[in-house]
């Protein structure tokens, strides 16, 4: 039996901020998506009244999102 050694010659290197930063806006953008067109109303609104609602009413149908 013989004992290997694994000895990695080259090392990780750190991520750019140029190129992590389109994902994480990206990220941030389409969860207020998902938030605004899945759960703007009732209980979780964020604004007051049913404007929000109303105005993605049928991108919510379309999508499968029930909401009445």
């Amino acid at each position: 039996m013989s004992d290997t050694i694994f000895l990695p010659t080259v090392s990780a290197q750190p991520i750019p901020v140029r190129q992590v930063l389109p994902w994480a806006i990206f990220s941030v953008v389409a969860v207020l998506a998902i938030y605004f067109v899945g759960a703007e109303e009732g209980a979780t609104s964020l604004f007051h009244g049913m404007y929000v609602h109303e105005f993605l009413h049928d991108g919510r149908h379309l999508l499968g999102f029930p909401c009445h």
